[in-house]
């Protein structure tokens, strides 16, 4: 059974094979059963169904949080 991808809102998604506008990268909109992503080259938006967009994904790239929640002082 092939492994299940996790991936959340704002992760970048490196692609198998670059969208026509030659970027190999996706960002990650609206996640679910039916994965909103949005093209990081020319911004480009679109929804494809989950078990496809896992088929062609290569790496994901998290979002980066090194100043956001425990940075706070009291």
């Amino acid at each position: 059974m092939p492994e299940i991808k996790t991936f959340k809102a704002g992760d970048i998604l490196k692609m198998k094979k670059k969208h026509p506008c030659g970027c190999f990268e996706m960002k990650v909109i609206v996640p679910g059963s039916d994965v909103k992503i949005q093209c990081a080259g020319c911004g480009h938006s679109f929804v494809i169904p989950r078990i496809k967009l896992e088929k062609s994904i290569k790496s994901i790239i998290p979002l980066s949080t090194d100043s956001s929640e425990n940075s706070y002082e009291k």
